[in-house]
C-alpha cells in the first residue's frame, strides 16, 4: 500500500522526517510516535501535499511527487485538528466532499447516507454541526474521509479530545472500516495502548526516524514468563523475596522484574520462567505454604509502550523496515 525509500523532510532550524525506509502493507497499521515525531508530515507527503527534502515514496503504486491529485482520488484523510463548518449539516459536508472526490449528484447523496449511517450519525445527518460534540465531529471527519469509497483511509490522531467511551467506539468503527469494507488504514496516535487493540502492523517513528516496524503480535507476543505479584505478611515482610527463595529452591528460575531491564513493578513483580504446566501447581502451592496474599499471577506479555522504551534507548540501525 506504501513504500518509502529515504523519506527527509527538513526545514531551517528542524529535521520532521531523517531518512524514513517503511513498507507498509494491506490492512490497519498504526503509526505511533510522541508529538513532534514527524507523524502529519509523514502523511502530509504520502498525500503530495507536502514534498520531501530527500527520497521517495509511492502511495498504492503512484508516485507522491508527481501524482498528488491521482492519490488523493483514491486515498481518503481524516485530519487531526477541527476543520467543520459550523453551520453546515454533516449531510451537506460530506456529499460536498464526495461531490469533491468525483462522485456524481445521486451517487454522492446515497454514499454520504450510507456512511453516516455506518458511523452512527445518521439520525443527526441533518443538524448543523455546530451543535455537535467532539465525539460526533471526529465521525463526521471520518464519514468524510470514507465517502469516495477510497482503497486507503490515513486518519490523523482520531481519537483526540474523546472521552475513554467515546475512544473505544471509535477505535470499533476504525477496526470495522477494513473488515467490513476491505478498506486499508493508517492511523496515527500517540497512545500506545490504542495501536496494540486495533492494528494488524505497528509503524514506530520517533524524531522523524525509525524505531521499529512489525506486525502487532510481534510486539506484544506472550513470554514464557509467569508474573506474580503477592503481599507482604508479618511473618514474611518481604514476601516476594521469601517466595523466590522457596521457587528457587524447588528448581523454577525466578527474578524480580527489576532484574529485567527495569519492567514495571520492580521489587513487587516476580517474573518466574515457565518450563511446564506443573509450574502453575508449584507457585500457588508455594504462595499457599508462605502464607502470602495473592494480587495477581498472569502470562506476562511485552506491551508496545515497553518496547518504545527500550527501542528508544537503543543505538539506532539506520532508519529502515518492514511491516510486511
Amino acid at each position: 500500500m506504501i513504500a518509502a525509500d529515504g523519506l527527509s523532510k527538513r526545514y531551517p532550524r528542524v529535521t520532521a522526517l531523517d531518512r524514513l525506509t517503511v513498507d507498509i502493507a494491506p490492512g490497519v497499521t498504526g503509526l505511533v510516535g510522541a508529538n513532534g515525531a514527524g507523524k502529519s508530515t509523514l502523511i502530509k507527503i504520502l498525500l503530495g501535499l507536502a514534498p520531501a527534502t530527500e527520497g521517495h515514496a509511492r502511495v498504492l503504486g503512484l508516485d507522491v511527487r508527481t501524482e498528488g491529485l491521482a492519490i488523493r482520488e483514491r486515498v481518503g484523510y481524516m485530519p487531526e485538528h477541527d476543520c467543520l463548518p459550523p453551520d453546515v449539516s454533516a449531510t451537506e459536508f460530506v456529499v460536498h466532499m464526495a461531490r469533491m472526490s468525483g462522485l456524481p449528484p445521486t451517487a454522492a447523496r446515497e454514499r454520504t447516507a450510507d456512511t453516516l449511517r455506518h458511523v452512527g450519525l445518521y439520525e443527526e445527518r441533518y443538524r448543523p454541526m455546530g451543535g455537535y460534540s467532539t465525539g460526533m465531529k471526529q465521525r463526521v471527519k471520518l464519514a468524510q474521509a470514507l465517502v469516495h469509497d477510497p482503497r486507503l483511509v490515513f486518519l490523523d490522531e482520531p481519537t483526540n479530545g474523546l472521552d475513554p467511551v467515546g475512544r473505544d467506539e471509535m477505535l470499533g468503527l476504525i477496526r470495522r472500516v477494513h473488515t467490513d469494507f476491505g478498506i486499508s488504514v493508517l492511523v496515527t496516535s500517540h497512545l500506545l495502548g490504542e495501536l496494540e487493540r486495533t492494528c494488524d502492523h505497528v509503524v514506530i517513528i520517533d524524531g522523524g526516524r525509525l524505531l521499529r516496524s512489525s506486525s502487532t503480535a510481534d510486539f506484544t507476543q506472550v513470554t514464557a514468563s509467569l508474573a506474580v505479584e503477592v503481599t507482604d505478611t508479618d511473618a514474611h515482610p518481604q514476601g516476594g523475596a521469601a517466595l523466590r527463595e522457596r521457587l528457587q529452591a524447588a528448581g523454577l528460575t525466578a527474578e524480580f522484574a527489576g532484574a529485567e531491564g527495569g519492567l514495571p513493578g520492580a521489587g513487587h513483580l516476580l517474573l518466574v520462567d515457565v518450563a511446564e504446566e506443573a509450574t502453575y501447581d508449584l507457585v500457588r502451592d508455594a504462595i499457599a505454604d508462605l502464607g502470602l496474599g495473592l494480587v495477581r499471577m498472569e502470562q506476562r506479555r511485552h506491551k508496545i509502550a515497553e518496547v518504545f522504551q527500550h527501542q528508544s534507548a537503543q543505538p539506532q540501525q539506520g532508519g529502515t523496515g518492514h511491516a510486511a
